[in-house]
């Protein structure tokens, strides 16, 4: 299916190609979902929800850390088995063209909350935790699901702020009932931190606790929780799995030691925030395995009280990572192929930076085993959630919602581009991508700026022929849009204000600056 976007000079017309196996109900009739009074962003009145199975399902968003795209086996991998991440995927609908926003964690994150790309984020590289806090002002995801009467918990690494700490960096600041989380994103390096931080309040670990257990179980207990009471909720589970330490399980870990004996001599080491441990892994290719098995194992529990609980089929999973595989902490990514056939690793903004593993699961909504090549980012989720619990888009948005795709009802609206830009200072990389093509500027960590490649997806995805020679008017438009999607960063210093104990405050806080912000004028990338 091919859709004309925009007209150029010189009468070059851009196409985006994109195919939903199960999208064969979207010809016809023009669904309200698709009649948008902007780019990115739709006001509630246009908006609809007929793939709903419910008028309020679960929602549960997992958040990989540095996971590849080549890291799961229903995306290529050949050297791991990942069963249960897998029946995401099997059961649901794979996004074979999702994006991270950026292509490190902060700014990932920040984008995926706040639904912005990264020419409009306040974060777009990482740094000093608290001054990249979410702007308490701005409505961001979890207020969403306040509005609209939902439960809420965060379980992982936060990444937006010292967790402990009042005011914007504290995620209850922003619209979770509860959370269990690192305390910091420099203390998610490792998996044996002296500390967990619960709701706001840091409490010690015994040493050797391995802390992705307990926040995997608080995570669990909170879904359980909310199913049996019939409450509708939103669990964001932002695990750290598999970045930085090559930290396991000591059972998982001796397991594959035997299976890769050849590793024994090779040593990871990683440090950790402040007066951390953080252990030194030996054979850290058997570490990652353990991490990503145990991991898994812990992604099929989930799916098993979803059954058990009769939530299953009111329950949205969607998964993604926050950027490209690592090279950190002895991981090896050419081992595993975790990338597959594209260029680059994290801190790259080349496919293998930003193209992330996803894939979405709600059965009796989403059609099993289907796919889709849709281009989307990160920053569509917000606009997407709003899409299906019929609430106004904030303000600051610049997605577009999925849901058409996901559910295969009404028309999938379409964009002009996807872009990203990193890091957050003045010599920096650009990427943007039209359609089939791709456009990479290289400002950071070189010499001097280079001018804009071009790369043709569909012949070329490994990013390995700069045509940009051959499309001068393709480049000319690339670099028109690189202008425009960048703004000025502002400063970002979050205000100091006290934590509110049990978030009573947040549902009446969203639903106010969600009533108070009309949709984005130029909700474009």
């Amino acid at each position: 299916m091919k859709r004309i976007l925009l007209s150029l000079p010189l009468t070059l017309l851009f196409t985006i190609h994109h195919s939903v196996a199960a999208a064969e109900s979207s010809q016809g009739k023009r669904s309200p979902s698709d009649q948008r009074t902007t780019e990115g962003s739709a006001s509630s009145s246009q908006r609809t929800t007929e793939g709903s199975a419910s008028a309020s399902p679960n929602v549960i968003y997992i958040l990989a850390d540095d996971l590849g795209y080549g890291d799961i086996s229903c995306f290529g991998q050949k050297k791991l088995k990942t069963p249960n991440i897998d029946r995401l995927a099997t059961g649901g609908i794979k996004l074979t063209d999702h994006y991270s926003a950026n292509t490190v964690c902060t700014p990932s994150r920040h984008s995926l909350m706040a639904g912005q790309h990264a020419g409009r984020c306040l974060a777009r590289g990482n740094g000093k935790e608290n001054t990249l806090a979410l702007r308490e002002e701005m409505t961001v995801l979890p207020e969403v699901f306040k509005a609209a009467g939902y439960a809420t918990g965060m379980y992982g690494k936060w990444g937006l702020g010292i967790t402990n700490d009042p005011g914007a960096p504290n995620p209850m600041n922003h619209g979770f009932d509860e959370f269990s989380a690192w305390k910091s994103q420099a203390i998610a390096h490792t998996y044996y931190p002296t500390s967990i931080v619960r709701n706001g309040k840091e409490e010690p670990l015994q040493e050797g606790t391995y802390i992705h257990d307990l926040i995997m179980d608080d995570a669990l207990a909170f879904v359980e929780k909310n199913a049996k009471a019939g409450k509708p909720f939103f669990c964001y589970i932002p695990t750290a799995v598999p970045h930085a330490a090559m930290h396991a399980p000591k059972a998982l870990h001796d397991k594959y030691r035997k299976i890769y004996p050849q590793f024994e001599k090779k040593i990871g080491r990683y440090g950790a925030g402040p007066g951390e441990p953080c252990p030194d892994v030996k054979n850290p290719i058997a570490g990652y395995a353990g991490m990503m098995e145990n991991f898994d194992n812990q992604i099929g529990q989930l799916l098993e009280l979803l059954e058990k609980t009769g939530q299953a089929e009111n329950t949205l999973i969607m998964f993604s990572s926050d950027n490209g595989s690592h090279l950190e902490g002895g991981h090896d990514p050419r081992f595993w192929d975790s990338n597959g056939p594209l260029r680059g690793h994290k801190r790259d903004l080349f496919e293998g930076g930003i193209r992330a593993p996803s894939m979405a699961r709600w059965p009796g909504t989403i059609k099993a085993g289907t796919s889709s090549d849709l281009p989307s980012a990160h920053y569509d989720i917000l606009a997407t959630v709003c899409d299906l619990l019929d609430q106004p888009v904030p303000a600051q948005n610049t997605g577009i919602s999925l849901l058409p795709t996901l559910s295969g009802k009404g028309q999938q609206q379409q964009r002009e581009y996807l872009y990203w830009e990193h890091p957050q200072s003045k010599n920096r990389d650009q990427a943007i991508r039209i359609g089939k093509w791709k456009g990479v500027k290289l400002g950071w960590k070189v010499k001097t700026p280079q001018k804009l490649q071009l790369f043709d997806l569909e012949k070329d995805l490994g990013e390995q022929n700069n045509i940009a020679a051959q499309h001068p008017d393709i480049v000319k438009r690339m670099e028109e849009i690189i202008q425009e999607a960048h703004q000025p960063l502002p400063v970002n210093k979050p205000a100091k204000k006290p934590v509110k104990p049990g978030n009573k405050k947040a549902a009446a806080k969203g639903k106010k600056k969600l009533n108070s912000t009309p949709p984005h004028p130029t909700g474009k990338g």
